[in-house]
């Protein structure tokens, strides 16, 4: 015999082996009873895998509580692998196998690392659970809606899936999904069997007739347990209305002496007092009927026991008005979520959440739109200038740039020739005429930055301009007239620096027509997690670098530090921290106060000279040569630069 007659022998045994096993399983839900069906499937699962060699195999079902969801419910698997979550979802662990199942295709992989670029999350998880190939079968009758999916796989090692085996394998499929159909409309059988006997026993209602003329009333024993008769006690239409509450008794003879007019029904609820003092509610329902062959005329009807329906709806009016009261409450929440995105919306430059800065923006807004004067006060490092910047940003000058003096880095002998210009001459090395800022922020905002420096000769000259919008350049006695919004900032108690008479009362009175103070950062804890973020991102694009998380014990060590030096002082310890991360979680933590104090007093110059030089290698991107590189910035050579960097043993970390 030949290896290929060999060959095709051993696979006609092995699809006879199969075949059998199919008929094998097809006789065996024959007439099989419902509650054995599960034990079943896995049991034929198990026969497969055996018989082809595969395995893994794995049958869902619709959820039963979510019929939009394929959750795991037939499993064999004889090998160890990681464990299988419960309930396991389909949708959550194989998207791509799941839509091409729900829309009736056979999905057959014979790698599970050759597939779609999106398979990708099924690929995740075939991985996960050493998945090498896999076969899914989508379960319906008759080309129907989904209600299951069957799939065999392999975790050893790789196999192709031929058609024939394929269709064999349906066939599997097929007899699982005949068997889930019966279990199904079995079990849906028995429960509306169990519902109609549930509601038959569950009515408890009590059968009544009265005789209209003598008024007597015949009750049935659930209709006197109802109403605490006796079964001996003699019942009469009086002994009725004993029972029923004060309050309904009128009403339900209302309803009863309409009932005996022909055609009318009678339907009415109401209350009744038992013996042991307990109120019930009862439904009652009946009609007028002539026995012709009595000759009697009666009122027949049923009376149910409804004081459970009764407190439900007690229940339910009083969730409704709860409800109400909590749409008012949220619409009133709305309002003020509106009120407060219109707040925020236009400051997209201001990176705040907290009360305290809410209130401060709610000020901007309000004095953006006029001309009148500014004055911010706060801590320095509490950034006036953004604030100021927002002003301008929403005035009718925002079309011109705001133009910026900080009143404290100019020596005095130059501030007046800054703010208001001068002419050529006008002082010894004044070699050509200069534009003065109050000329340049004509038409526009000018914001005076640590005013509490101006000298007291200019605070004069600057009170006229702000009274009168006139001026002189320095060296010229020529007037010019300018249409000037000013802001100022300080960082001084003004108060404070008039008594000691540094600054001018009218001054500060003429500046302060709308004062705002910029709260320090230790007072807006909130307002730290937006702000640590803002810098992130600022100096990702400096140092080209990505930061994915912050640990949240970071975040919570930084809210409680004081943070003396304000929103600069953090930006500073994020740079910081930017330049010493190696990877996408930035570890960052506040200054210690030993840290500070050896940051101020104690660091050598070495440790300046190296942390600087560090800072401009970053920000040049680690290009020490070139017009754009570090030693042109540093002002040195590139081969002094290079060795001072060896001396101090600075390095590039590998990305």
């Amino acid at each position: 015999m030949t290896h290929a007659e060999a060959e095709l022998l051993k696979e006609l045994e092995e699809r006879l082996q199969f075949e059998t096993l199919l008929a094998d399983i097809s006789a065996r839900f024959v007439n099989l009873p419902a509650d054995q069906i599960d034990g079943e499937i896995e049991k034929a699962q198990r026969s497969v895998c055996e018989c082809l060699g595969l395995d893994l195999s794995s049958l869902w079902q619709l959820s039963a509580e979510n019929p939009h969801l394929l959750t795991l419910t037939h499993l064999y698997r004889p090998l160890e692998g990681p464990p299988i979550p419960e309930p396991m979802d389909a949708q959550e662990y194989f998207p791509w196998t799941l839509e091409q199942l729900m829309a009736g295709k056979v999905v057959a992989v014979s790698s599970t690392e050759e597939v779609p670029a999106e398979a990708a999350r099924d690929q995740q998880a075939w991985r996960h659970f050493g998945i090498k190939t896999s076969l899914g079968f989508p379960l319906s009758i008759g080309g129907g809606p989904l209600i299951g999916v069957l799939s065999f796989n392999t975790m050893r090692e790789k196999r192709p899936w031929p058609e024939p085996l394929v269709k064999r394998l349906q066939l599997v499929a097929q007899i699982f999904t005949n068997a889930l159909v019966r279990k199904d409309a079995d079990r849906d059988l028995r429960e509306s069997e169990a519902r109609l006997s549930l509601a038959t026993s569950a009515a408890e209602a009590g059968l009544w007739s009265m005789e209209i003329n003598t008024r007597k009333v015949w009750a049935s024993a659930k209709t006197r347990e109802l109403f605490h008769f006796t079964l001996n006690e003699e019942l009469n239409y009086e002994s009725f209305l004993k029972v029923i509450h004060p309050e309904d008794r009128e009403r339900v003879n209302q309803a009863v002496q309409q009932a005996l007019h022909p055609e009318e029904k009678l339907h009415v609820d109401y209350r009744i007092e038992l013996t042991d003092g307990s109120i019930r509610w009862i439904a009652a329902s009946g009609q007028r009927y002539l026995d012709s062959t009595a000759g009697l005329d009666r009122l027949m009807g049923v009376a149910i026991d409804i004081s459970h329906r009764k407190r439900l709806e007690e229940q339910c009016q009083a969730r409704l008005r709860e409800i109400e009261e909590l749409k008012k409450q949220v619409e009133q929440e709305n309002i003020s979520l509106r009120e407060e995105i219109r707040l925020l919306s236009p400051h997209s430059d201001v990176v705040a959440k907290s009360a305290a800065m809410k209130q401060v923006l709610a000020m901007v807004e309000q004095v953006a739109p006029t001309d009148s004067t500014v004055l911010l006060t706060g801590e320095t490092g509490t950034g006036k200038e953004v604030i100021a910047r927002q002003i301008h940003n929403l005035s009718n000058r925002k079309a011109r740039p705001m133009v910026t003096v900080n009143c404290a880095s100019l020596p005095p002998t130059l501030i007046e020739s800054e703010l208001f210009g001068r002419e050529k001459g006008a002082f010894t090395g004044a070699m050509s005429r200069m534009v003065g800022r109050f000329e340049l922020a004509h038409g526009s905002t000018l914001f005076l930055d640590e005013i509490g420096d101006l000298p007291l000769e200019l605070q004069t000259k600057l009170l006229r301009v702000l009274e009168e919008g006139r001026f002189e350049r320095l060296g010229s006695t020529k007037s010019i007239q300018v249409n000037v919004r000013v802001i100022a900032a300080s960082n001084r108690d003004l108060e404070q620096e008039i008594q000691a008479g540094k600054f001018r009362k009218d001054l500060y009175y003429r500046l302060s027509v709308f004062p705002i103070i910029i709260p320090p950062l230790c007072e807006r804890p909130d307002d730290i997690p937006l702000l640590v973020w803002a810098f992130i991102r600022q100096f990702e694009k400096r140092m080209g670098k990505y930061i994915q998380s912050v640990p949240k014990r970071s975040l919570e060590a930084l809210q409680r530090y004081p943070w003396p030096g304000n929103a600069r002082e953090l930006r500073n310890v994020i740079e910081h921290a930017m330049i010493v991360s190696p990877d996408k979680t930035l570890v960052v933590n506040p200054p210690t106060p030993a840290a500070a104090k050896r940051s101020a007093e104690t660091q050598s110059l070495q440790e300046v000279e190296r942390l600087h030089i560090l800072r401009v290698l970053e920000e040049t991107g680690w290009r020490v040569a070139g017009k754009r590189g570090a030693a042109k910035v540093l002002g040195l050579k590139p081969t002094t630069l290079e060795a001072r960097m060896k001396r101090l043993g600075i390095t590039r970390a590998k990305q």
